[in-house]
C-alpha cells in the first residue's frame, strides 16, 4: 500500500499507541466502535430485527460479509483490514425495514436526488458519524474506496449508485475521475462476499423459517422454469436454459439435495449448516482459484487486478438470491406489516419535514444550517435513516400516530 492510499480527508496528528497499528486497523476499529454499526443490530436484513432469535440481521450479516471478505482478500493478497473495513461497513448507509425501506425513502426524497443505501454509506463514513467534524470517520482512501460498490453518481434507467451530489468533493478525493467507474479489487471482493453471504444464508434462514422448501424445485420441472425466468429478469443476463443447467448442478449436490427433507430437528439444522458452509467456501475458492489463474499467484490490490468469478459459480448464487426472492420476500411483501413499513418511513419523513424541531440534538442544527429546501429534506431523510427499525416505529408513534 502507498502513503496516497493511506491519506484521510482531514489530516489527523500522528498517533502511536505503542503497538504499530497500521492506518488500516484504525479503520476497522472506527467502523466497530461508531454508532452506525452498533444500529445495524436492531435493522432489518430479510426479516424484522427480532422476529426470531435464529435469523439475520443487518449487524450478522455485515459480520459474515466482513469475515469472507477478509479471507478471500487476504488469500488474493489484498491488505486484510481494508477488505475488512468494506465488509463490515458495507450497509451502514441502509434504512430501518431493509430494501423495502430503502425504496419507500427514496420515493420521497425525489426533491433532494433520491435515496440509495450505498450513497448512503458513504455519507455515514464520510459525514455523519461523531468523529472526525467534516470528515465523519475519517477513513483512508483506500478503506472508502473499498467500500464504493457503485462508483458512479445517480443515472437514468439504473437505481444502484454510490454517492450524491452534495457528497461529490470527497468522493472524487477518494476514486479520483481518471479511475472512471472501475472498482478496485478490495470493493470487488466485498461485493462478491456481500452475494454469497446474503445469497446462501437467506436461503439459509428461509428454509429453517419455514418460508422456502426446495422439495418442489426436485420435485417439479415447471417450477425450475418458473425460478430460472425469475432469476433471468432480475438477478442475472444469462438467459434461462444456462441458469437452468446451473440450477440442475445445484441441486443434484450432496450437500443441497438433503436440504429438502428439512424439518427443524438438530439432525436437520446440521445438515442445513453443512450446506451453507460448503456452498460458501465453494463460491469463495472458485472465485480465488480463477482470479489466480488470470493474474498469478502473487498478491494483488488496489487497482493491480480485478476479481474473476466463473460463470456457473455468479449462476448458482443468482440462484440463490432468486429463490429468496421468490419464496421469501415476495411472501413477506405481501403482508400488511410491509405495507406498514413504507407508511411509517414516509410518513415520519413528511411529519419531520413539518415540525423540524423534533429531529434529535445531532441533525437538528445541520437542518437548521441547510441553505436550500433540498439539503434541508436531506438532513430529514439522514435522520430518519439513521433509525433502527423500532426506533422508527416508537417516532412514528410519537409524531404521526398520537397526533392524527
Amino acid at each position: 500500500m502507498t502513503a496516497l492510499d493511506a491519506q484521510r480527508w482531514i489530516s489527523e496528528p500522528a498517533k502511536d499507541s505503542g503497538y504499530g497499528r497500521t492506518p488500516y486497523q484504525r479503520d476497522r476499529a472506527r467502523v466497530l466502535h461508531s454508532a452506525g454499526f452498533r444500529r445495524l443490530a436492531s435493522k432489518t436484513q430479510v426479516h424484522t430485527a427480532g422476529s426470531d432469535d435464529f435469523l439475520r440481521t443487518r449487524l450478522t450479516h455485515s459480520l459474515e460479509v466482513a469475515q469472507i471478505s477478509r479471507e478471500m482478500g487476504t488469500r488474493l493478497g489484498c491488505d486484510p483490514d481494508v477488505v475488512d473495513v468494506a465488509g463490515l461497513a458495507h450497509d451502514l448507509g441502509h434504512p430501518p425495514f431493509g430494501h423495502n425501506g430503502e425504496h419507500a425513502l427514496d420515493q420521497v426524497a425525489e426533491a433532494c436526488g433520491g435515496f440509495e443505501g450505498n450513497a448512503q454509506t458513504l455519507r455515514v463514513l464520510t459525514r455523519l458519524e461523531a468523529k472526525v467534524p467534516g470528515a465523519g470517520l475519517n477513513l483512508t482512501r483506500a478503506s472508502l474506496d473499498a467500500c464504493a460498490k457503485y462508483p458512479w453518481s445517480r443515472k437514468p434507467g439504473n437505481r444502484k449508485f454510490g454517492v450524491y451530489a452534495d457528497d461529490r468533493a470527497v468522493f472524487d478525493w477518494m476514486h479520483p475521475a481518471e479511475l472512471g467507474e472501475r472498482r478496485c479489487l478490495e470493493a470487488q471482493v466485498m461485493d462478491w462476499a456481500d452475494d454469497v453471504a446474503y445469497s446462501v444464508h437467506d436461503v439459509e434462514d428461509g428454509v429453517h423459517g419455514g418460508y422456502l422448501t426446495l422439495r418442489p424445485l426436485l420435485d417439479d420441472p415447471a417450477e425450475r422454469a418458473a425460478l430460472c425466468a425469475d432469476v433471468a429478469e432480475t438477478y442475472s443476463d444469462e438467459p434461462a436454459d444456462a441458469l437452468a443447467e446451473a440450477l440442475d448442478q445445484l441441486l443434484a449436490d450432496p450437500a443441497v439435495t438433503p436440504v429438502a427433507d428439512y424439518d427443524g430437528t438438530f439432525d436437520a439444522q446440521v445438515v442445513l449448516k453443512r450446506m451453507t458452509s460448503i456452498l460458501t467456501g465453494r463460491f469463495v475458492a472458485s472465485a480465488i482459484g480463477a482470479t489466480q489463474s488470470r493474474y498469478g499467484a502473487d498478491p494483488v490490490r488496489r487497482y493491480e487486478a480485478d476479481l474473476i468469478v466463473p460463470r456457473t459459480v455468479r449462476n448458482q448464487c443468482a440462484l440463490l438470491k432468486g429463490m429468496a426472492l421468490r419464496y421469501v420476500m415476495r411472501t413477506r411483501a405481501a403482508e400488511d406489516w410491509y405495507d406498514q413499513q413504507r407508511t411509517i418511513l414516509v410518513e415520519l419523513v413528511h411529519a419531520l419535514t413539518r415540525t423540524p424541531e423534533r429531529l434529535d440534538v445531532v441533525f437538528g442544527p445541520l437542518h437548521a444550517a441547510a441553505e436550500s429546501d433540498a439539503a434541508a429534506l436531506r438532513v430529514v431523510i439522514d435522520q430518519v435513516a439513521s433509525l433502527t427499525d423500532h426506533a422508527a416505529v416508537a417516532w412514528h408513534r410519537s409524531l404521526v400516530t398520537t397526533h392524527t
